[in-house]
């Protein structure tokens, strides 16, 4: 007894799904991170590599050597962002692509390309903020997309453990999923699931600065422009929210 043959809706739905069930901005953020990391690691020889590094990622040094030399000062004005697209190795990037996609995914489909983007980008230099701030006056350079995937991150949270909304059609009867609506901060510290999430996130976060004393060796991880980033996504996600539409009256 052979199966009946798909109809041919079903059959053409099944060859318009994606391979890669990821929204286009994110898969753009990830192409523009994957292929920063090529051209540097593939194309570039050393020289340039650190040429390259030099203009683009963000060095908070650059606020006190600006002083003297302002030509050093102004790249802080595109470096607080583009500092998010280079990595340090393949693991740095392999482990950042896969918590953008995690968390981003979930923002991308809610807010659309442009709200994502803005809120990458805005953690992004909110966490490279946060970084100047305590490791000045050294010489210390940033780069890497975690401050803003820590953003997205924190947007996330304020939704995606929210219950879901169902609606019922009043003339079919047919069920409708509406979404999750955003969580006010009161409502997320008692919720059971989004609670504990965000606190071992930030304890977490919190704690790389004391592992160099418990292991005994310094950690490369930009724990500061985490938890700028994370508290950036968290705290302006509302900014984002669609709001209904005023009802319209004849006159």
């Amino acid at each position: 007894m052979t199966d009946a043959p798909e109809s041919q809706e079903n059959q053409s739905s099944a060859r318009r799904e994606p391979a890669i069930n990821l929204p286009g901005s994110i898969l753009v953020l990830l192409g523009l991170m994957l292929a920063m990391h090529l051209v540097r690691t593939l194309i570039l020889n050393e020289a340039a590599d650190v040429e390259l590094t030099f203009w683009l990622a963000f060095i908070p040094f650059r606020f006190i050597a600006g002083q003297q030399d302002p030509s050093l000062f102004w790249p802080l004005l595109w470096t607080s962002f583009t500092h998010a697209f280079l990595h340090a190795n393949w693991e740095h990037l392999l482990f950042n692509s896969v918590w953008l996609a995690a968390f981003g995914t979930p923002v991308a489909r809610r807010y659309g390309a442009r709200g994502v983007v803005i809120l990458f980008l805005v953690s992004a230099a909110v966490g490279a903020g946060f970084f100047a701030v305590t490791v000045l006056p050294s010489n210390q350079w940033l780069v890497g997309a975690s401050g803003g995937v820590a953003g997205l991150t924190g947007a996330a949270s304020r939704f995606i453990f929210q219950p879901l909304i169902v609606a019922r059609d009043p003339q079919t009867g047919e069920q409708h999923v509406l979404g999750r609506q955003l969580a006010p901060l009161g409502e997320l510290w008692r919720n059971r699931r989004a609670m504990p999430f965000i606190v071992i996130w930030l304890g977490l976060n919190a704690a790389v600065p004391f592992l160099p004393i418990l292991i005994g060796q310094s950690i490369a991880i930009a724990w500061q422009a985490h938890l700028g980033g994370f508290l950036a996504g968290l705290l302006l996600v509302p900014l984002f929210e669609r709001r209904p539409k005023e009802e319209s009256h004849e006159h």
